[in-house]
């Protein structure tokens, strides 16, 4: 018997599983209020809307914590742009924001870096489950039209090292880090507001990410700005670890495809089917910059390091028809080309807070061999 995904059982349960009567998109004063909108992918998808969607208009609501980075804002059209520091658990902020009107929420907002959170969870409890309680609560007082939560395929485990078994929206919830487990829980909690009060919602469930502006202590980026400066990677374990890679551009317009199209209660897993070792990253990135392979620096495993990651995109692609557009090799040639051309954005980013995280995660300062 099929295991049905908690998302699709909501929706088939609520009787909304059809594709959502609302054109948002086709709004020309479109309004979305974007949580998270200073971080990596947050930013990312807010210069893609802008562009893509005439009229769109944008408040981007964000608590600037270590990730959060006004200078990913650079560039973007201010006239449709609004910038509002907060924190996404704080429900006067939330609703004060709400009250002034919004078609849409797409929920970016999240702490989202599994070390930090082996290191200590409270913050990914707070941030991530009862923050997203918060607004999906301001939603239904501010009558919202849509809600989009921004998950990842983490909540699903981890998959057979050498077996042909990828992450379906069937596929059973088994998160094996703190990171996990609360993003988990708001999916869960994004799922019950649907069921009980009839809100609209969207769930999407993405791999890793990879492209500009991405927060340095963060894989790819990591590797790319130390190999930049000759320094080691530290690689967890062996490095044989898969994970599930995409250009982020690619991300962001899976996630305005699902805002627009989206059938109501349901979830799409968006994957490039650009699955890779950990090591064959590293290499990867190292061939490309023309720099030795000897750079690469074993450390020691992190606790309960999930193996392989690997999603089946079917979904999305047959009912919504997105592809990505970037391949491996072309989304990591730009990726490296923006890093080569803003090397004060990296040096800023590597600073402060940063520093010290790395010291006390692989043993020396960034900017150290």
């Amino acid at each position: 018997m099929e295991t049905m995904s908690p998302a699709r059982e909501a929706g088939g349960r609520a009787g909304l599983n059809l594709i959502a009567p609302l054109s948002i998109l086709n709004n020309s004063m479109v309004k979305l209020f974007i949580t998270g909108g200073a971080g990596f992918i947050g930013s990312a998808f807010i210069r893609l809307a802008l562009a893509e969607i005439p009229g769109c208009h944008v408040v981007n609501f964000d608590a600037l914590t270590y990730a959060g980075n006004l200078d990913n804002l650079s560039g973007i059209d201010q006239s449709r742009h609004r910038f509002v520091r907060g924190d996404i658990c704080d429900r006067e902020a939330v609703g004060a924001v709400l009250a002034e009107g919004a078609d849409a929420i797409i929920n970016f907002a999240a702490e989202s870096h599994v070390d930090r959170s082996i290191a200590s969870a409270d913050e990914f409890l707070r941030t991530n489950i009862l923050g997203t309680q918060v607004l999906l609560d301001a939603a239904r007082a501010a009558g919202v039209r849509r809600f989009v939560q921004v998950s990842t395929d983490e909540v699903m485990g981890s998959l057979p090292e050498d077996d042909n078994t990828f992450f379906t929206e069937a596929s059973p919830f088994e998160p094996n880090s703190p990171y996990s487990a609360s993003k988990a829980a708001a999916e869960h909690l994004v799922r019950a507001a649907h069921h009980t009060f009839g809100l609209d919602t969207v769930v999407t469930r993405c791999g890793n990410n990879y492209g500009p502006r991405q927060f340095p202590e963060k894989f790819l980026p990591l590797m790319l700005s130390n190999a930049m400066r000759d320094e080691s990677i530290p690689l967890y374990g062996d490095g044989r670890n898969v994970r599930d890679w995409i250009y982020v551009e690619d991300h962001c317009r899976a996630i305005l495809m699902v805002l627009q199209k989206g059938r109501t209660g349901e979830a799409y897993n968006v994957g490039a089917r650009n699955e890779r070792r950990n090591i064959e990253v590293a290499q990867s990135v190292l061939t490309a910059l023309g720099k030795p392979h000897t750079l690469i620096r074993h450390v020691k495993d992190r606790p309960g390091h999930d193996r392989r990651y690997a999603i089946d995109p079917t979904k999305i692609e047959t009912e919504l028809g997105w592809r990505p557009h970037e391949t491996w090799e072309t989304g990591l040639q730009k990726t490296i080309q923006w890093y080569a051309d803003n090397d004060e954005w990296v040096a800023r980013a590597r600073s402060g807070d940063y520093r010290e995280y790395y010291a006390k995660q692989y043993g020396t300062e960034a900017g150290a061999n």
